[in-house]
């Protein structure tokens, strides 16, 4: 019998009440990325005071309750009541959705809150709220619960008169984050040193107050992006010792980049921001950059006589080859695609910025023409690599037999062409490679067993990249282009990239040279998603006709405890992938109904690329020091040695 469909089931969710519903539309996730989100929504609040020129000091602490304040010394949310609703303009604020100054009407010139919807889903997803307003010469407090005022504005005067600000407090619903609601020390401060950076003098103070004594750190950088830079590069060795720094005003659109080219790297690193928001999938800014340096090197190259008439031009990606470069542009009307903001789409800021930073760059290298040589040189041996690659490749592929597949001939491919539904399978060594070819689902997994350990290519250039046999299995298989060429989705052949090793040093070791692989030589394949690391059972305990797979130490120690004191069973330790059967293979680590995999993410970039050019560069002694550092805090029983 087919059920009624009518009027009166139709649902109509008022308030905050869609954002309770459906937190996943408003802040991504209800894990930990979408926890921390929350509090960034409400710093944004604060940094877009600064930007409008009205703050100079944050202060965020995580309290011991788990709950969170932020403070700041701006304006102060206005209190008088709003025309339109009735209620107060901060009661409006906190319960209404896209209520706020940053629609236009002059509150705000600049802000990254675009959507305004980021303080009242704060309040949605809080088991409680109270917001402190200093104001007017008075102090407004109001306290809300899962999104509703449970008390009226209270106000005092204010004994303290000339000061200002809006203080916030809020305990997340462990109702909505069922995962955790805890806060991790180490995101935050992260994103908050990277807002330090981008606002140069704004101060921000972080303290951890579930800690005795509580941890306090400070962030306030006078030299704003021009100091993020220095510290991205600090355990590199720079080709020029001046930072090369732009910022300029076109339209209402403020443009600021620094960059540093060096000497010991060999792929680029470019963080894009767009109103205090980092950039993920690019946009007209970075767009911009790029066209501008390629096309201003090489002018002076051939000015210099560096590339003679009949030479074809140096591209993109031998020109940014060893940079390390922020730039964050400030745009009063921001178009950024998709709800998350991780692309910029305003076609204005493509010229501003070729413009503004062209006249800059030209200006420094005719006036240091020794800096502008030794970056066309590095370019030109980058170029030179890429093209010797590119003719290798070429030759290959003639010889080939099969025109159409120059694929390496280690790869077992799946048969789906549908690189949305296909996923490869990165595996050490050919016994492992024998069982997951065995295991697969052979409509969409492939297999690509490598021999060894890959090269490292943290500290190599591209002409022995290209040369080496299993960096070119994995380019082949995976359909990326060259290094540093913008990253092009539509020729990745599988949107599942998993890595699969053993559960040993060894395993760990690769793991790690192909992570550094897919940083330094396509990083957007982390940044966008695609690659993942699969979790392999350590061992498989039985128990007369039973049997489990177990991950780690502890869920051993709990299973065996769980049985009585005198139980006969056996556990067996899986050592490497090749010492399990086919099908224990696809039941515990390849079964996409039943597998457990890490997303591989970046979430502090800066230091992401600190970390790599520490373990993975050719200097010794910052490895040492990392090692003497952070050697004591392991836990020497979990070594396996």
């Amino acid at each position: 019998m087919a059920s009624n469909y009518s009027a009166d089931q139709i649902q109509v969710l008022e308030g905050l009440e869609p954002v309770r519903k459906r937190p996943g539309m408003y802040i991504g996730t209800t894990g930990p990325r979408g926890l921390h989100h929350l509090v960034y929504e409400v710093v944004d609040n604060s940094i877009d005071e600064a930007l409008a020129g009205y703050c100079t000091h944050i202060e965020v602490e995580l309290n011991a309750d788990g709950s969170v304040s932020v403070a700041d010394d701006g304006r102060g949310i206005p209190t008088g009541v709003h025309p339109t609703t009735g209620k107060s303009a901060l009661e409006t604020v906190m319960t209404v959705l896209h209520a706020g100054g940053k629609f236009g009407g002059g509150g705000y010139k600049v802000s990254g809150g675009l959507h305004g919807v980021g303080v009242s889903v704060v309040n949605a997803l809080s088991t409680w709220v109270t917001v402190t307003v200093r104001r007017d010469q008075n102090i407004y407090t109001q306290r809300y619960e899962k999104g509703d005022p449970v008390s009226g504005l209270e106000t005092v005067p204010d004994p303290q008169q000339e000061f200002t600000g809006t203080s916030l407090t809020f305990l997340p619903d462990n109702t909505i984050f069922t995962e955790t609601v805890e806060f991790e020390y180490n995101t935050l401060s992260g994103r908050l040193r990277e807002l330090g950076y981008l606002n140069a003098g704004v101060k921000i103070t972080f303290g951890d107050r579930r800690l005795d004594p509580p941890r306090v750190e400070t962030y306030c950088y006078e030299g704003g992006i021009k100091e993020y830079v220095a510290y991205m590069t600090r355990d590199k060795e720079p080709l020029h010792t001046d930072i090369i720094y732009v910022e300029g005003e076109r339209d209402g659109v403020t443009v600021e980049v620094a960059l540093q080219w060096c000497i010991d790297s060999y792929s680029d690193n470019i963080l894009g921001f767009a109103n205090n928001i980092r950039t993920i999938d690019g946009g007209t800014h970075l767009e911009g950059l790029k066209a501008v340096l390629t096309r201003t090197m090489n002018n002076v190259a051939r000015k210099r006589n560096k590339i003679k008439d009949n030479e074809a031009n140096l591209g993109g990606e031998n020109v940014r080859e060893g940079l390390t470069a922020v730039i964050s542009v400030k745009v009063p009307d921001p178009e950024f695609e998709g709800q998350t903001k991780t692309k910029l789409g305003n076609s204005e800021v493509r010229g501003i910025v070729d413009s503004l930073v062209g006249e800059v760059l030209n200006e420094y290298l005719e006036f240091n023409p020794a800096v502008a040589d030794t970056i066309i040189e590095k370019a030109v041996q980058s170029f030179k690599a890429a093209e010797a690659a590119r003719r290798a490749r070429e030759l290959v592929r003639r010889k080939s037999v099969l025109e159409s597949s120059p694929l390496p001939g280690k790869l077992a491919d799946c048969s789906s062409r549908d690189p949305k539904e296909s996923e490869i399978f990165i595996v050490e060594g050919d016994s492992a490679g024998g069982s997951a070819k065995q295991g697969r689902d052979r409509r969409i997994q492939a297999i690509l067993p490598l021999r060894g350990k890959i090269l490292n290519i943290e500290k190599t250039d591209d002409a022995k990249i290209y040369k080496n046999n299993e960096i070119q299995a994995l380019i082949t298989a995976l359909g990326l282009g060259i290094r540093g060429e913008d990253f092009n989705p539509a020729q990745l052949r599988y949107h599942n990239i998993i890595i699969m090793t053993d559960a040993d040093v060894d395993g760990a070791h690769i793991r790690t040279l192909l992570l550094t692989f897919f940083f330094r030589y396509q990083r957007d394949l982390i940044d966008q998603g695609y690659v993942y690391i699969a979790c392999p059972p350590l061992y498989k305990l039985e128990r007369g006709r039973n049997h489990q797979y177990l991950y780690s130490d502890r869920e051993l120690a709990q299973a065996i405890r769980e049985f009585p004191d005198n139980a006969n069973y056996t556990i067996q330790r899986f050592k490497g992938l090749g010492e399990m059967m086919p099908q224990q293979l696809w039941d515990t680590t390849m079964n996409p109904e039943s597998r457990m995999l890490k997303k591989v993410e970046i979430e502090d970039a800066a230091e992401a690329d600190r970390i790599f050019t520490v373990l993975m560069g050719d200097k010794v002694a910052p490895r040492r020091e990392f090692i003497e550092t952070e050697g004591p805090k392991l836990n020497l029983d979990q070594l396996d040695i």
